[in-house]
């Protein structure tokens, strides 16, 4: 599932087509071709794991899901779930969720959810996570809730980082290694658009789909269903500090796990 700053890239990639006459709108998304046809965008935005296409009446949510991908002024061998036609190009859309989202944006969203917003809240995500003191760590980095944008990638990287347990209780965590967890979160998640940007990201990674620990050089944990969330994790159990019991977890605190 592409993660928040491949979003972001994708959203850079296709501003071009910003200010221009959508003429054509087809594909096998269930929402309204025609209404679409004839519009101007107005701007293309994002959040979190969305790409959002606003127009002059309505916008449009792009979710890619675990599957999903992108094509534009070129198509694969395959149906579209939307494809967008200008005078002087397409956006294709493939294996993702479509919908459209009626009125503002700024009435739908809370930028200050967004890790890689210029309106993210630091300290409102703070508040949220001492909120829930039962959420495990490494539920809490893919709760799109708390750090929208935020998947599986930045969730093991960030913790290995952090020196942090996945298994860890939030409310158990000390104050400065919550800040630390909030502070890496962003960071992180801004080294890795730069090192995507620069087709390295992989070349980068310290835990995430990695065997031995850089630190201790002992073999990585590997789970493939590890949390409420049942994501794949990669962490050392030697430095990787566990805080509290994770038997303590409350079932009656669903997350939102890469929702949206």
């Amino acid at each position: 599932m592409p993660e928040g700053p491949s979003i972001v890239i994708l959203r850079e990639e296709v501003a071009a087509f910003t200010g221009q006459r959508i003429e054509r709108a087809e594909g096998s998304a269930k929402v309204d071709m025609a209404r679409l046809t004839g519009q101007v965008v107005r701007e293309f935005r994002s959040w979190g794991k969305h790409l959002l296409i606003e127009l002059e009446d309505v916008s449009v949510r792009i979710h890619l899901l675990l599957f999903g991908s992108y094509r534009i002024n070129e198509r694969k061998d395959a149906t579209a779930r939307l494809s967008l036609g200008f005078a002087n190009g397409e956006l294709n859309f493939y294996a993702c969720s479509v919908q459209l989202i009626e009125g503002p944006l700024d009435a739908t969203y809370d930028w200050s959810m967004d890790v890689m917003s210029a309106a993210w809240s630091p300290r409102g995500t703070l508040k949220r996570l001492r909120e829930r003191p039962r959420l495990l760590a490494c539920d809490a980095l893919l709760d799109q809730t708390l750090f929208a944008g935020s998947g599986n990638i930045i969730k093991n990287e960030v913790l290995y980082r952090i020196r942090v347990h996945p298994l860890s209780l939030i409310g158990e965590l000390p104050p400065a290694k919550l800040r630390e967890l909030v502070r890496e979160a962003r960071t992180y998640s801004f080294q890795f658009l730069e090192w995507k940007r620069a087709g390295v990201l992989k070349a980068n990674w310290l835990a995430h789909g990695k065997t031995t620990c850089v630190r201790c050089r002992i073999p990585l944990m590997k789970a493939k269903e590890l949390g409420r969330s049942r994501r794949r994790a990669f962490f050392c159990e030697r430095c990787q500090k566990r805080y509290g019991d994770a038997s303590q977890i409350s079932p009656d605190q669903p997350s939102a796990v890469d929702e949206g």
